[in-house]
């Protein structure tokens, strides 16, 4: 039997440091260089050289002000702020590389499914197949505002709106257009032929969208769906539309109960459970030996900003931590910002923590994992979580940038590729027939993308 295969992404934002907060201060990060497109494109052929599948490219669309009821420290530790649009420097990396994948992050609460349909069928056309999207429902606070509401939207409101927002673009993507349809017949003069193009008719709670898909189908017709469902109504979210999950867990234990969960979830909406692929994040931290690696760690984790991961906590809970003790040991809290970011600290089953800990836990790379370690040991702990969480894969996030990612290219791929847990080259010519195999260029049939276009 030949052994499972490890997919892996880069996790990235255009921002500087903005997962390890406070690491833009490493001598050797270069994140203050995320408005450079020669910055862009190296990430990208760094991670097309290890093979990666995508580079998993994370968003927001307000500053971090739940913390004190202001963006002061937000922007004064640079907590994914400044933030730039992701989808922009795609094109210039697609130019550059032939097989890595990017899944940008939209939000389904504030972006117009007909608009968004278009840009990424373009990017799609433009990459030849190699684009996902990170569908996630937007959790801040300011976000809202900025954008003409009030107040956030409540949870269920949000994943209602999810809901109907892919109903929409899996319409256009597979229902409005027939294959060939552009004919380019010079004799009868006709480019496109016009009963091959149609109209989805859709009206609903949230939307109206007659049609047609301004673009025609691109290669994938429909991008690689990733999502991360954490709460309740959201794992039933991804177990609904995921091809992909991301997740964060710092507990292999938890993990694997998350995996059997939505896996389980899946199952009851028709799907193949095991055509879910999950990558939960890590935190690679490498050294030549395992006390060079750990001396690593504790270099790293002293330059991580206590206030400024404080604000970051606050944001992705929506609670302002501001008004705690750091010294109180958390409690189980509902909240209507990204519940599981609360759950990590509240619900562990190996320990209790306090604020002081979570925050420190949470400064480097927003409490995934961490693997500390030469490249053999991560090599080790990345084939133990694939075996005992039943996970495909991982999301590597980095201390600082792209240093973290570099090294894991250099030292940690090839001992992958050694073990034959990890692929010499690339499977098919789209990001799905690099996640799914060759031939797997379009959505599966069991999946509500492929339901709605019968």
């Amino acid at each position: 039997m030949s052994k499972k295969q490890i997919h892996l992404n880069g996790f990235v934002q255009q921002s500087p440091s903005p997962h390890s907060i406070g690491l833009w201060k490493h001598e050797k990060d270069k994140g203050h260089l995320h408005g450079d497109i020669e910055y862009w494109t190296h990430l990208a052929q760094t991670l097309e050289k290890g093979k990666f599948d995508a580079l998993f490219m994370a968003d927001v669309l307000g500053t971090y002000s739940a913390y004190e009821n202001s963006h002061r420290a937000a922007t004064k530790y640079a907590v994914q702020f400044p933030a730039y649009d992701p989808i922009a420097a795609i094109s210039a990396m697609a130019a550059v590389t032939k097989h890595l994948g990017f899944a940008p992050t939209v939000s389904t609460t504030y972006a117009k499914p007909y608009q968004l349909a278009r840009q990424l069928s373009t990017l799609d056309h433009l990459s030849k197949g190699r684009i996902g999207w990170n569908v996630v429902t937007s959790y801040l606070e300011s976000e809202a505002v900025n954008l003409g509401l009030t107040e956030r939207l409540p949870k269920e409101t949000r994943y209602d709106r999810a809901d109907e927002f892919l109903e929409v673009t899996y319409k256009l993507w597979e229902k409005s257009w027939d294959d060939h349809a552009i004919v380019r017949d010079i004799d009868s003069d006709t480019y496109t032929d016009p009963d091959k193009v149609n109209l989805i008719h859709h009206k609903g709670k949230f939307f109206n969208v007659p049609g047609p898909h301004l673009v025609d189908p691109s290669p994938q017709r429909t991008p690689v769906i990733f999502q991360a469902g954490a709460s309740s109504r959201g794992r039933d979210f991804a177990a609904k539309h995921a091809e992909a999950v991301f997740t964060t867990q710092h507990s292999l234990d938890a993990c694997k109960a998350y995996v059997e969960d939505v896996r389980a979830r899946a199952e009851k909406f028709g799907r193949d459970k095991n055509s879910l692929l999950f990558l939960p994040l890590i935190m690679p931290i490498i050294g030549e030996t395992e006390e060079a690696a750990e001396e690593k760690h504790q270099a790293l984790v002293e330059l991580v900003s206590y206030e400024g991961t404080a604000a970051l906590l606050s944001g992705h809970t929506g609670i302002d931590f501001s008004q705690y003790d750091p010294d109180q040991y958390l409690e189980s809290i509902e909240t209507g910002a990204i519940q599981h970011a609360m759950d990590m600290y509240t619900k562990d089953p190996n320990r209790k923590w306090t604020l002081r800990e979570a925050i420190k836990f949470h400064g480097l790379g927003t409490g995934p994992v961490r693997f500390v370690g030469t490249p053999e040991k991560i090599a080790d702990q990345l084939e133990e979580w694939i075996r005992v969480a039943d996970v495909d894969g991982f999301n590597v996030a980095q201390a600082y940038s792209p240093g973290t990612l570099e090294a894991f290219v250099e030292k940690v791929v090839p001992v992958l590729q050694e073990r034959g847990i990890y692929r010499q080259d690339y499977e098919g010519e789209t990001l799905r027939e690099n996640l799914f195999g060759q031939g797997a260029k379009y959505i599966r049939e069991d999946h509500p993308a492929r339901q709605l276009s019968n």
